[in-house]
C-alpha cells in the first residue's frame, strides 16, 4: 500500500511502519534473497531476512533516529572495525549491538548513495555469520 510521505515522498507502508524509501528496501531485499533459503517476515514491524535465525533487518526511522538503512550480523571484530574508521554509514545499533551486530546507514548526510558492492558483501558477511554449515557449503558451491 502507497501513501504520500513528508514533502510529497511515496511511502510503502506495513501494518506497523512505513517505509520512506522503498527503491532502498528493494535493493536491500534483492541482496538477503539472493542468497541460500533466505526468508523475509516482519519482525518487529520491519522487514527482517532470515536464514534459520535473524542476519538482516530493515529500519527506518527507528524511534525517530532518522537513520535509513539496516542492522545486521557481523563476523567478530568488525562492528568495532567499521565503527571505528569513523565512517558515518556505521554504527552500534541499540539492542543487538552488544552482540557485535552492525548499523548501516544507506541515507548519510552527504547524500552519496550506497556502495551497493560493499552492501552486498556486508549482507553475505551477516548471512554466513548465522547461516548453518550445510547452507554456507552450497553458498560456496
Amino acid at each position: 500500500m502507497a501513501s504520500r510521505g513528508p514533502a510529497g515522498a511515496d511511502l510503502v507502508t506495513h501494518p506497523t511502519h512505513a517505509v520512506h524509501h522503498p527503491d532502498l528496501l528493494a535493493r536491500l531485499r534483492a541482496a538477503c534473497t539472493a542468497l541460500p533459503e533466505v526468508t523475509e517476515k516482519l519482525s518487529h514491524g520491519s522487514p527482517t531476512w532470515f536464514v534459520k535465525k535473524t542476519f538482516v533487518t530493515w529500519v527506518d526511522d527507528h524511534h525517530g533516529d532518522g537513520n535509513t538503512g539496516f542492522w545486521c550480523a557481523a563476523p567478530p571484530g568488525a562492528q568495532e572495525e567499521l565503527v571505528g574508521s569513523g565512517d558515518p554509514r556505521f554504527f552500534r545499533p541499540p539492542y543487538v549491538g552488544g552482540r557485535g551486530w552492525l548499523g548501516v546507514r544507506l541515507v548519510t548526510e552527504d547524500r552519496t548513495g550506497p556502495d551497493w558492492d560493499e552492501i552486498t558483501e556486508l549482507v553475505e558477511d551477516a548471512y554466513r555469520t548465522v547461516a548453518p554449515a550445510r547452507l554456507l557449503r552450497v553458498l560456496d558451491s
